[in-house]
This record gives C-alpha cells, structure tokens and sequence, in this order.
C-alpha cells in the first residue's frame, strides 16, 4: 500500500476556503468595473519569462527576491515579480496592434521570495492598471483618480494618497554629488517608513559614506504637515536646485498640486518622503495608505516610467500606472474589521427527491436562471435533512421540492428557509415570482 503524503504547503501560500475567496472576487470584480469605466482594457501576460527579460532592470535586491530557475530545455527562466516588467516587454511586442494611448488593466498572481509578514505573502494578486504612450500631466492626475474611484467603490474608510516625483529628488542627489549611488539611497529611503529614522540614517551613511549626506537627504524627505501643497513644493524647489530637470518637476508637481487639491482636498498630499524603491521610477510616483493602519504599508503604489519600455525597443514610450496590492489589502480590511460582507448565497437549492427526475429537476432549474436567479440542483437522492443542511451552509434562499406525484400535475412546492414558511402546488411561473 502506498505511504500517504502530507498534505501541505510551502511557507508564504495560502489556500483560500469559498467564504475567503468569495470576498477577494468581489473585490477585484469592484475594482474591475472601476477600470473599464475609465476606458481601461484587460490585458494577460505569461507567469514564467526570460529571467534577462525580468531582471535586466532591477536591483541586486530585486533578484535575490525573484524564483528563478532552469527550465526543461535549459533556458534560465524566472516567475514575474510583477506586472509592470512583463507589460513593458508586452508593449514592445505588440505595439504595432496596440491603439495609444494604450490603458489596460491586468490583475493576476506574481511571486517574490520575501520574508512572510503581515500583508506580505511569497504569492499574492496585484491589480495594475497603466496608461502609456502620454507624457501629459492628465495622464498622470488620471491615475490619481482611478485610485480615488477604486478606494470609493471598495468603501475603504480614511485613506491617503501620498504622492511626490522621482526626478526632483534625481536632480537633489545630482546637486549634492551622489547622483551615482541613487539605487542605494532609494533602497535605504524606501526603508523609512518601516525602520525608522535613526536606522535609514545608518544605511544612507553607509551607502553614501558621509553622515553629513545621510542628514541632507534626510532633511529633504523629512515629511511636512501635509497641510501647504504649494509651501513644501517651495522648500523641494529650494532643496534640490534649478537644473532643467529639477524644473520640470518642480512643474509638474504644481500643475499636479492644483488639480488634486481642487478635485479632493486631503485626500491627495504631498511627501517628500515618497520615491519608490525599483529604479525605473523617472517622475511622479505614488503611495496608499490606510489613515487607521499606517503600519501596515502602501496598499497601493506606483508612479510615472518614462524610459521602461526603452529596455525592449529603441522608441522611447512614456508611461505612468498604479498597482492596488489585493493580499495587504484585505489583510488590512480585516485587521479593521472593515472588510465587505459575503456575496448573497444562492437563490435557491432544487432537492432530489427522486433521481429518475434529475432531468426535470434541470429544467426547472433552467426557468429559473432564465429570469435571473442562481440556482442549484442537488444531483443525489439523500435525505432531506442533508440537503437542508447543504442549503443552509451556502446561504442559500429557498428550496424547490418536487415529488414524482408533483412533475405528474406539473406542480412544486417552494420552502422560504429563513422563515421555513411553505407554498404547495405552485407551478413554475408562480415557484419563480416567489423566489424572484
């Protein structure tokens, strides 16, 4: 006889029960509808790549991360950390099929091998949505209010968008001398949030070998009250310069300021804390924050790249996106006992009473759907009070009962399973505008 295996799974995923997995479809059916609303289309890209095709951008932290390995035929292949990468080698591929502006939306699994914590899995489902082939600051501010939009439609209570831009803060390493170890300081400063400011210091002295430095790059991201746009902008202005790129986003942050201010006061803010770890970043560049859980991390991120898509073709193709991360989100919703109820349960659970009727049974559950309503058959003869019990662990409405002395008169009874109150000798049309 055969030893039994174990069941089990790696550290780092998850399997999701029906209760679980109903809430994150509906979740991601919620946000969607937000998408395509704004004009966005789905899109699907492979889960393995090229690993040259994934990596050829990233940092060192980056690829300690990915799962990477040797494929059958040999070929050094790796899961996809993320949507973004994948995306720019899909538009580099199509673009001559492609309309642009291009806006799609894509919402699938990719895999890092991180340390598992508290919203952050070695498995989870991003939610991107990306606009390229405009450099405009409508582009931009669209991206702002799609997140707006997705957050209202998910009816997450008090949250913040938090957002500044890449290139000012290039051009501020550029005036201070370190502009050829920004990788570094992005890394250290993206740690802020999470170690504290003693421990960036330590990081950034170490990445930049001068404390002095480690505290002018501090002093820059230090965060302001979030209350005077125009005020912090100001002091950005002053810190980082007035070479031609310091300028542009000095620019580009104002004209942003103003519209966000004007289409939500406080929902938007300025940090100059904000810059985004990965390295294709070159503009605007943002993060979510839940107002009731700070600590729990950006729930969803993102920001301009300019020169992503330049890695896979020689012309240069702007592009600004957002990724909503759904495993931290819910983690978060639940920790706040904020997340959104179950789906309603079926409309109503058809019994086999008989299994010579399995195809009458069928029918009838087919007039039903017909108008609309979600119904099972159940496909065995047990007895009734398992098939109770099965309708009542679904959530289920109503159950249809159907004798072989009732299919004769072409007649059901319908049971309301909430009250438990009973209509007999019903026909089809009157079984359905009781459920309905």
């Amino acid at each position: 006889m055969n030893e039994i295996i174990q069941p089990r799974i790696l550290k780092g995923f998850r399997d999701f029960l029906p209760q679980q997995e109903t809430i994150r479809a509906g979740l991601i059916d919620t946000v969607t509808a937000v998408f395509r609303s704004f004009g966005f289309v789905p899109i699907d890209t492979p889960v393995l790549e090229y690993s040259d095709i994934l990596l050829r951008k990233s940092d060192g932290e980056t690829e300690k991360q990915v799962f990477r390995f040797k494929d059958n035929g040999e070929r050094d292949v790796a899961l996809r950390f993320d949507l973004t990468v994948p995306f720019a080698r899909f538009v580099a591929e199509h673009r001559e099929e492609l309309p642009f502006p291009f806006k799609r939306y894509h919402v699938a699994k990719v895999w890092r091998g991180e340390k598992p914590q508290a919203g952050r899995y070695r498995e989870f489902v991003q939610c991107d949505f990306d606009i390229v082939g405009s450099e405009s600051v409508s582009s931009d501010f669209e991206i702002l209010l799609m997140i707006k939009a997705a957050f209202e439609a998910l009816e997450v209570p008090a949250v913040t968008v938090r957002l500044n831009h890449r290139g000012l803060f290039n051009a501020f390493l550029a005036r201070i001398g370190i502009a050829d170890k920004s990788e570094g300081v992005l890394r250290a400063i993206d740690k802020l949030g999470k170690i504290g400011r003693e421990q960036t210091a330590a990081l950034l002295t170490e990445v930049t070998g001068s404390a002095g430095t480690a505290e002018e790059i501090l002093a820059y991201t230090a965060a302001d009250d979030f209350t005077d746009f125009d005020a912090t902008v100001s002091r950005l202005e002053d810190l980082a310069g007035g070479s031609p790129e310091a300028a542009r986003g000095i620019g580009r942050l104002r004209e942003l300021g103003r519209a966000a201010q004007d289409a939500a006061p406080g929902f938007f803010v300025l940090d100059p804390s904000i810059t985004r770890g990965l390295d294709y970043y070159t503009g605007i560049v943002y993060e979510t924050f839940l107002n009731d859980l700070p600590e729990i991390g950006s729930v969803c991120s993102g920001g301009r790249y300019d020169n992503l898509a330049g890695l896979y073709m020689k012309e240069r193709l702007p592009g600004v996106g957002a990724s909503i991360g759904l495993d931290r989100l819910v983690a978060a919703l639940e920790k706040l006992a904020a997340l959104p109820a179950l789906l309603p349960g079926m409309d109503a659970l058809i019994f086999c009473q008989d299994a010579s009727l399995f195809a009458h049974y069928h029918r009838l559950a087919a007039s039903l759907r017909a108008r609309g309503m979600s119904v099972e058959v159940y496909p065995d003869p047990k007895p009734a009070g398992k098939q109770y019990q099965y309708a009542e662990k679904k959530g289920t409405r109503f159950a249809v009962l159907c004798t072989p002395e009732d299919a004769a008169r072409g007649v059901v009874s319908v049971k309301n399973l909430a009250n438990r109150e009973i209509r007999e000798h019903l026909t089809a049309e009157e079984m359905a505008d009781i459920i309905a």
